[in-house]
């Protein structure tokens, strides 16, 4: 549940008291919204402590793993689709193997997009969808300033679509996301200049 919908919880149960003839003080119900707060404090800090599945490869098996993953992009295939195929269809990995055979589908299921910021020199290696869900920044149409009256936010949305342009020797790539309040915003330069002002979502 998002904390909008804990809290909107929170007030329905709230109303059932009075409705029951047992209402909250005002106090109870501060106690009560705090306590909601720390629950969502503690598991938001929980799950930014939760180990990058990444970082359980060896140097050797990392590089391996993520050369494969560029190739996959590149091939514009999914590269956890095709391992999975291949493991379906029981067919040998090549030089990611030792996924299926040391790590297995647990593993496979943990890695998410965003494991691999951690690694900036691969961070452009994985490519936009349509249906891929990114956060934006607000610094694509405010004037956003570490220390100044507006601060970088994040917000959740979806890619509808993705355009590769050229213009003689030069190419960039155009997206355009859906926020889900309807709106719909283009960003230029996805991976060329604005590739600071998105990212994957974390959960």
């Amino acid at each position: 549940m998002t904390p909008d919908e804990i809290e909107a919880s929170m007030l329905a149960a709230f109303n059932d008291c009075d409705a029951a003839s047992c209402p909250l003080t005002d106090m109870q119900k501060e106690i009560l919204l705090q306590v909601v707060e720390q629950i969502q404090g503690n598991s938001t800090s929980r799950a930014s402590a939760i180990v990058n599945p990444l970082d359980e490869l060896t140097p050797e098996e990392l590089e391996a793993f993520l050369q494969f993953v560029k190739d996959e992009e590149q091939r514009n295939r999914t590269w956890k689709v095709q391992l999975l195929n291949d493991w379906l269809l029981e067919n040998d990995s090549g030089a990611v193997q030792f996924i299926r055979q040391r790590y297995g589908l647990q593993w496979l299921n943990r890695v998410e997009s965003y494991h691999f910021d951690k690694y900036s020199y691969f961070e452009d290696a994985l490519k936009l969808r349509i249906g891929d869900r990114i956060e934006v920044s607000n610094a694509l149409w405010e004037w956003v300033q570490e220390d100044g009256p507006c601060k970088r936010e994040w917000f959740p949305c979806m890619v509808i679509k993705v355009e590769e342009i050229s213009n003689g020797d030069d190419t960039s790539t155009n997206c355009i996301v859906r926020f889900f309040n309807g709106a719909e915003y283009e960003i230029q330069g996805i991976y060329e200049w604005n590739r600071y002002n998105w990212r994957w979502p974390q959960k």
